[in-house]
């Protein structure tokens, strides 16, 4: 598995990627995400995530180490996203592996997630990887906390 940059031969096969109807109000559309991005370069650091060279998914992260006077001095991943097909395959777990690695090599204390309330798939799967509730609550949504060694 893989994290690769968005390019414009690639951005189409990415946007086209959809968790399911039952999912789609616990993550943003990866259109919605990429254009996001793109208005906050400083911080926002994206890739599609592969396996082997199918799109499988999209994560995006804030990386306050790209800003002058960053707003928050953590990383905090924005958008973790499997495609519907290719769920329950460990690609999620494996992309957020990767992500640790990478925050780890940009100085990262911890990684940040939120989830919605109501997603407890979410919270299992966040917790099962290490990540610990914070008491905050960020946009009504749940935050945790995973320190990096």
């Amino acid at each position: 598995m893989t994290l690769r940059e968005v390019t414009r031969d690639t951005v189409r096969a990415i946007c086209r990627l959809d968790v399911g109807a039952g999912q789609r109000g616990n993550v943003a559309p990866n259109a919605v995400s990429i254009a996001q991005a793109y208005f906050q370069r400083d911080v926002a650091w994206f890739r599609g995530i592969y396996a082997g060279e199918d799109p499988v998914g999209f994560v995006m992260l804030y990386d306050p180490s790209g800003a002058e006077k960053p707003e928050e001095p953590d990383f905090f991943l924005w958008r973790l996203m499997i495609d519907e097909r290719f769920q329950g395959k460990g690609y999620g777990r494996r992309a957020v592996e990767l992500l640790v690695d990478h925050v780890r090599a940009r100085g990262a204390k911890q990684l940040l997630v939120s989830h919605v309330t109501a997603a407890e798939e979410l919270r299992r799967f966040y917790t099962s990887l290490g990540f610990v509730y914070t008491g905050q609550e960020e946009d009504g949504e749940l935050v945790m906390a995973l320190p990096i060694a």
